[in-house]
């Protein structure tokens, strides 16, 4: 039946229903809009947004209002570059708040909101805001979480970790990039929002070698922290296994140090946990997991909230292994390490069946060019990498931050890493690359 058939229809009830209720005394000037709305089916548009406000940040901007009676959902608008356009149509009449993210920083926006049900849009409410200069990406996104396949901020909206490893902190100079300075200059010129620390376990120098040493790197990462945190810069604390193939080797260390770590910086909302960097020789899932149960145990037992990182099988390639065996803690990523000149299409498709099927993924290490660290340097497989995990919103780490004489270095022989400078001429092609990138999302 046509529209204008049910509406005359539902008119002539409504006559009908007024003269009956007139006479038995009843009648109420809303009978025939009420029996009308009964019969079609449609009821009145809602009305005009009211009590609409903003909250502006460097990169987002958080809208809330009044609910809206009778309204089944919202339609959010924004003008970008003198053009409006829908940006979120929100299917529930009770939600009325809706985050804005990836903006500009400092930046003039409008915003509108209607409301909506089966009736029609109502009219909208408008309101401008403009983002502001800076801030730090801690004090912007706040403590992340695992939600799905991604880590996500405070929001609940997805955040890409874009970070830079330090080499092995207790050779030569490599620990002084995370000098305060050092971190501002990666923070600032480069865009980087996250330094992961590299604590070899049993190479030279290593956690599990000395006392002394374990003494020493441990105060190397809590300096490291330190800094990280009056940057507002999240940091990774790494637990770099390698020649320790199997992280077994060493769980009753691991345990003790995470539980130390995660007692201290149980309140901070900018430290995650790697705890088992590239487990290999053979060493596959069914044997990784029970550290990670144990190690997760110890770190839970103090901080309920720090994401923890697992690394996987093969130096972290195979993440397929804990797709259907996962950890049954839910705020833990599973780590994916490509070198670009080694690890092409092949690794790409097992990412994006995992990814597709919600395992949730950190690269927390990638270099430009061979598995190696040194030769091959690939700058057209390393965007091939980087446009993939931007298009599925997963962070990356790349490998290092150092001055070592090698390929996947990101600065010069010579460098004083305690005091980089802003711009290029410090830096290796590979640095060159990975400064160009990350800035995009400045």
């Amino acid at each position: 039946m046509s529209m204008i058939k049910r509406l005359a229809s539902a008119l002539i009830a409504g006559a009908m229903a007024v003269s009956m209720t007139a006479a038995a005394g009843a009648y109420t000037p809303s009978a025939i809009t009420a029996h009308a709305e009964e019969i079609t089916g449609v009821g009145a548009v809602p009305a005009k947004v009211t009590g609409l406000k903003a909250t502006a940040r460097a990169t987002s901007v958080t809208l809330k209002w009044s609910n809206v009676k009778g309204a089944s959902g919202y339609k959010i608008y924004r003008c970008d570059s003198g053009k409006w356009k829908g940006i979120k149509n929100i299917k529930s009449g009770s939600t009325v708040k809706f985050n804005s993210n990836g903006l500009k920083k400092n930046t003039k926006y409008k915003f509108r909101v209607k409301a909506y049900n089966s009736s029609g849009v109502g009219k909208a409410a408008g309101i401008n805001v403009k983002t502001k200069k800076s801030t730090t990406p801690v004090a912007e996104n706040g403590r992340l979480k695992v939600k799905g396949a991604n880590i996500v901020n405070q929001y609940g909206a997805k955040f890409q970790i874009r970070g830079m490893s330090t080499h092995g902190i207790m050779w030569e100079s490599f620990g002084d990039i995370l000098s305060k300075s050092s971190l501002k200059v990666l923070r600032d010129d480069w865009g980087v929002n996250t330094i992961r620390i590299a604590m070899y376990t049993e190479e030279w120098g290593g956690y599990t070698t000395d006392p002394t040493y374990a003494k020493q790197a441990k105060e190397k990462v809590i300096n490291g922290v330190a800094n990280a945190k009056s940057l507002g810069m999240y940091v990774i604390i790494d637990w770099h296994i390698l020649k320790d193939n199997d992280p077994n080797m060493h769980t009753d260390e691991a345990v003790e140090f995470f539980k130390e770590m995660s007692k201290k910086y149980k309140g901070c909302n900018n430290v995650l946990y790697e705890i088992c960097n590239e487990p290999n020789g053979g060493v596959g899932w069914s044997s990784i997991k029970p550290y990670a149960q144990k190690v997760t145990k110890a770190i839970r037992s103090n901080d309920k909230k720090g994401i923890i990182i697992v690394g996987t099988g093969t130096w972290s390639q195979d993440i397929q292994e804990p797709l259907k065996d996962r950890l049954s803690d839910k705020n833990t990523v599973y780590t994916l390490h490509f070198y670009a000149n080694t690890h092409t299409d092949w690794l790409r498709d097992r990412f994006k069946d995992c990814y597709d099927k919600g395992l949730p993924i950190l690269v927390s290490e990638f270099g430009t060019c061979d598995a190696s660290g040194n030769g091959g340097f690939n700058k057209a497989q390393t965007k091939k990498w980087l446009k993939l995990l931007d298009s599925k919103k997963v962070g990356y780490v790349n490998w290092s931050a150092a001055n070592k004489d090698e390929t996947a270095s990101a600065f010069k022989p010579g460098t004083d890493l305690s005091k980089i400078k802003k711009g290029t001429s410090q830096l290796t092609d590979s640095g060159k690359l990975i400064r160009s990138w990350y800035r995009k999302f400045k």
